[in-house]
């Protein structure tokens, strides 16, 4: 029964992550929220999880991995509440910051739980439903979404994909308390508080301007924080390097970054899930644009779900086939799928839609479970934990920039115009940055399987006895 307890706590920020993007055309028009308003609803739950998650791993780690599971769905439960019935985009936007921030205390707990609690012979079959959960969180995300923005269930529009969680976070709770046992880490390390506090400003120096000043017409007090923001970044390194010479625990270790192979990684990590600005630009086209209802807007989204939660079950035996090639060949079927659903829009090709969506989502479903599994091959076995740690923070830090850049592109494009050309112009040029940012991604994973394969070749066989 541990299990499928655990598998809530990775199944919610997933889910709570995707169905908010078919809500955002609902919660623009009942909260009168401006488009920079809108990114931000994805943006700053994504970077708030980003900053957060390590920390939320030493803390499980430091007072015991079952008390903070618990904390963490009782907060987010709570914080979903917030979300629910907030009645104006601030008190949203706050919101979704907590709700990223009890997350963080819930979802690092469920691996490190796993791999304590199960023996060694169940852990392979415990992780595969791991995998799974994430592609289930996907399809649901779509479906649930779209039928609980439709129905209205009690009177409630777009609050209800919020105050779903309420129902299934009690479950959570009180099967925690009843079948999980306490774990603590035998050697656990202390916490960069100091750390968190520099990331959270650097990302935030980035992240507010990128969103908000395309509106605000770009005052001088916004650029003056986007030239901030490299000095306290380099303010930051400065820390974690101070902390590491006094023997203290970095929140990154400055280490890694002495590996090319661990740096083109995250790069590459980076600029993949940048993507995800796909799933708030694909939901305002298909529900402004071409006026469909939220349920039909979640079913035209369902095959790239689908593709995704198909392929994420081969991925596995594909990636020890082709090792990192197998990111490559993911990349690739993406650039495919998108390219597809490009000239679909533009009506270049008859309507591919659903073709290019379960071919983007195919390749997708490849990439996701293995990119920490392929960036971590150029790493030393004693800092993997950090390092998965780090490469999961870059994924939620592309998230939010890419909500922030690549929707930002979308809302310069559309402006003030509402036509139907309109929004698939704005749609088709955010979707020729999604492919831009993947053929990046896909040439460092070329790159990456040259440099483990030349590391490999480097390696001395052992001698003969």
């Amino acid at each position: 029964m541990a299990l499928p307890i655990l598998l809530i706590g990775a199944f919610l920020p997933v889910l709570d992550f995707n169905v908010v993007n078919l809500a955002l055309p609902a919660i623009r028009q009942n909260l009168g929220a401006s488009s920079s308003e809108v990114e931000f609803i994805i943006s700053a739950y994504a970077a708030t999880y980003a900053v957060f998650l390590i920390t939320g791993g030493r803390l499980g780690d430091l007072f015991g991995r079952k008390r903070m599971f618990m904390l963490g769905v009782a907060g987010f439960t709570l914080t979903s509440l917030l979300c629910g019935i907030a009645w104006s985009p601030t008190v949203l936007i706050a919101g979704r910051i907590l709700q990223g921030l009890t997350a963080t205390a819930m979802a690092p707990q469920v691996l490190a739980s796993i791999r304590v609690l199960f023996p060694t012979a169940e852990q392979a079959r415990a992780l595969a439903f791991y995998g799974a959960t994430f592609g289930l969180a996907n399809i649901c995300g779509q479906v649930l979404g779209g039928v609980l923005i439709s129905t209205h269930p009690f009177g409630f529009a777009w609050q209800a994909i919020f105050l779903i969680n309420l129902p299934i976070g009690l479950v959570a709770l009180a099967g925690s308390a009843i079948v999980l046992r306490d774990t603590h880490a035998e050697h656990a390390q202390q916490l960069d508080l100091g750390g968190v506090a520099l990331l959270s400003l650097s990302l935030a120096l980035l992240v507010y301007p990128l969103v908000e000043g395309r509106e605000a017409g770009w005052p001088a007090w916004m650029i003056a924080m986007l030239a901030a923001c490299p000095i306290l970044l380099f303010a930051f390194v400065q820390f974690e390097a101070r902390l590491s010479t006094r023997g203290g625990h970095p929140l990154v270790a400055l280490s890694l970054f002495r590996n090319s192979g661990f740096v083109a990684g995250l790069i590459m990590a980076l600029a993949f899930y940048m993507h995800s600005a796909f799933y708030l630009t694909f939901a305002v086209y298909l529900q402004n644009g071409l006026h469909k209802s939220p349920m039909d807007a979640g079913i035209a989204t369902l095959p790239f779900a689908v593709g995704y939660f198909v392929s994420s079950l081969f991925s596995s035996p594909v990636m020890q086939r082709l090792g990192v090639r197998a990111l490559t060949l993911g990349f690739v079927l993406e650039i495919i799928g998108f390219g597809v659903i490009l000239l679909a829009v533009e009506r270049v090709l008859p309507n591919d839609l659903e073709i290019g969506l379960v071919v983007a989502g195919l390749g997708f479903g490849i990439v996701m479970p293995s990119v920490i599994k392929a960036v971590l091959g150029s790493v030393d076995q004693r800092h993997a934990g950090l390092a998965s740690g780090m490469v999961i923070s870059t994924l939620q830090i592309g998230a939010a920039l890419g909500v922030a850049i690549v929707g930002g592109v979308f809302y310069r494009a559309l402006g003030s115009e509402q036509t139907i050309g309109a929004y698939a112009h704005a749609f088709a040029l955010a979707l020729g940055c999604n492919i831009a940012l993947i053929t990046l991604a896909a040439l460092l994973s070329l790159w990456l399987a040259a440099h483990q394969s030349s590391a490999a070749r480097a390696v001395p066989a052992p001698k003969p006895l």
